[in-house]
């Protein structure tokens, strides 16, 4: 258009704003044209202009075209209320809003309203969440569906459920977005019947569900493993017209968890031509179902379609490697991980600690220790997998003789911190107690514990009964292992070697013969070595 000398109005350069907003590095460029142009006093011009550095997170160019302006209507201040909000900074967020009312006299619009809630949710912030709500009521935007729906995100992720439920209940008119927020949070709570029941009054009030409530819905029936429910709700979505790429991923995940391995991968031949999420939620069911090798074959199917992998894909990816032992192809993901980038790309740190896993179970806990020092955002999961790592290298203090930490560590978290113990702190406990030879005292820290003790840990009593060949124990140990797990070959097999470490033969003989009597069979051990013949 340039190039053939015509001039740009006042509706071109908007246009080039917005096409700008979806450009890194562009809205410069188009600012300074605009301004060159003699736009620089254009609202729609700067509104737009606005948005596009809002859109990419330029606060700083933002403000400075907004303080810029002659004339603000409620879309710029509403803009740069989003940039604000967008950047995290409740400061600035609720200086422009006083201002846009008490300076400006410019009353917030509904967007305005929507706009400061989603900042209140990313921030938890409860209390300026209700007094956004009681606004919204005093000036009549509380029944407008953008508002409504803001608030009932806003109670669901920072109050509670309950009250949003109220709030829905409680309103006159609700769309869509209103009755998908509350099914997918009581999907995400795991709550069938809740999820049933919504959707079931949804379909009563004739609103018509989208991708994203049929999403929501077959993945709590997948939780349950409610086959027939979700089949008929394939139904509906295949006579409906919404099977979008999401909603077929969630079945391929559906009818894996509920064993229809076939169904998921029928499903998946007739839409693999879609995106990654598809790939992920079938590469997933092959997981979940010990077939890493075929989930290894599925990748490479991947990439020989070109479709460019998830992290989460290759997180998959990686767990297969772990499972079966195939160091160099995991190093080899690694590599690809960092290459391309995914660790800076990544909102979770998801991979990286898959990464961690990898090399600790493959025994290269330095390698495992400097992938986990690396993570710029750990979470909980992170920080636990590292600490498993050097449990299984042998760096725990059951392994490492360690009982007066161990005690220590016991008693920080009951008596300082106040936590309450469950079986698996019980059981380290004892194993660590054991180990060591204190076997009376890991007696005493089963009969004192207030919780109803399993067979771990009765087993790991056993199991340092028998290295320390302390037989009356075993044979009280053994006892209750009977009681809890008869059927299982392993416990006798303990409790025979304890006989025999100490030469009572007699009682390895009687032990031996009731387990052929019982028809029982000890699996036996095996071990994998990596067989995968191709490097993708």
């Amino acid at each position: 258009m340039l190039r053939t000398g015509a001039r740009p109005d006042a509706f071109t350069l908007p246009l080039v704003n917005r096409a700008a907003a979806s450009l890194p590095g562009f809205v410069g460029a188009a600012h300074c044209h605009g301004i060159r142009a003699g736009f620089g006093g254009n609202i729609y011009f700067c509104n737009t202009l606005l948005e596009a550095y809002a859109r990419h997170g330029l606060a700083a160019p933002a403000r400075q075209v907004f303080d810029e302006m002659g004339t603000r209507d409620v879309v710029s201040w509403t803009t740069m209320v989003s940039a604000y909000a967008g950047a995290r900074d409740p400061r600035e967020v609720s200086q422009l809003v006083t201002a846009m009312r008490m300076v400006s006299g410019c009353e917030p619009s509904a967007v305005t309203l929507s706009v400061v809630l989603r900042a209140c949710t990313a921030l938890r912030d409860t209390v300026g969440g209700r007094q956004l709500h009681c606004y919204g009521v005093k000036s009549g935007w509380a029944g407008d569906f953008l508002v409504l729906n803001s608030l009932l995100t806003h109670l669901s992720q920072t109050a509670s459920l309950e009250d949003a439920v109220m709030l829905f209940e409680q309103s006159p008119r609700r769309d869509m977005v209103s009755w998908n927020i509350i099914i997918s949070e009581y999907s995400s709570e795991g709550n069938v019947s809740k999820v049933a029941d919504m959707y079931g009054r949804m379909r009563a009030d004739e609103v018509c569900p989208s991708c994203e409530t049929l999403t929501s819905v077959v993945a709590a029936f997948a939780k349950h493993k409610f086959l027939l429910q979700g089949k008929k709700l394939h139904s509906f979505a295949v006579r409906s017209g919404l099977m979008d790429t999401i909603l077929v991923a969630s079945f391929v995940d559906f009818y894996a968890k509920c064993d229809e391995l076939p169904s998921s991968v029928q499903l998946f031949e007739e839409f693999r031509q879609g995106s990654s999420c598809l790939w992920s939620a079938m590469l997933w069911a092959l997981i979940h179902r010990g077939m890493f090798l075929d989930a290894i074959r599925l990748f490479e199917r991947m990439m020989d379609s070109l479709c460019f992998p998830s992290a989460d894909v290759l997180r998959g990816l990686v767990i297969c490697y772990t499972e079966i032992g195939a160091l160099k192809f995991g190093k080899a993901t690694h590599g690809y991980v960092i290459r391309n980038n995914y660790a800076a790309e990544s909102k979770s740190c998801a991979l990286e600690t898959s990464i961690v896993k990898l090399y600790a179970k493959c025994g290269y806990i330095l390698l495992a220790e400097r992938c986990f020092k690396r993570i710029l955002h750990k979470d909980l999961v992170s920080w636990s997998s590292m600490i498993e790592a050097f449990t299984i290298n042998g760096h725990a203090c059951s392994h490492s003789g360690l009982v007066n930490e161990a005690r220590k560590l016991f008693d920080f978290m009951t008596k300082t911190f106040r936590l309450a113990p469950d079986l698996g702190h019980y059981t380290s406990m004892v194993d660590v107690l054991g180990r060591s030879g204190n076997l009376e005292e890991a007696l005493q820290v089963i009969s004192d514990m207030k919780v109803k003790p399993d067979g771990r840990i009765w087993g790991a009593l056993l199991a340092s009964c028998r290295m320390h060949s302390n037989s009356k124990l075993a044979s009280f140990a053994a006892q209750k292992l009977m009681e809890l797990e008869p059927d299982n070959a392993g416990y006798h097999v303990v409790f025979s070697n304890v006989h025999a470490g100490g030469g009572r033969w007699a009682e390895v003989e009687e032990i031996r013969r009731s387990t052929v009597g019982m028809n029982m069979e000890k699996s036996p051990a095996w071990s994998c070595v990596s067989d995968v013949g191709v490097l993708w």
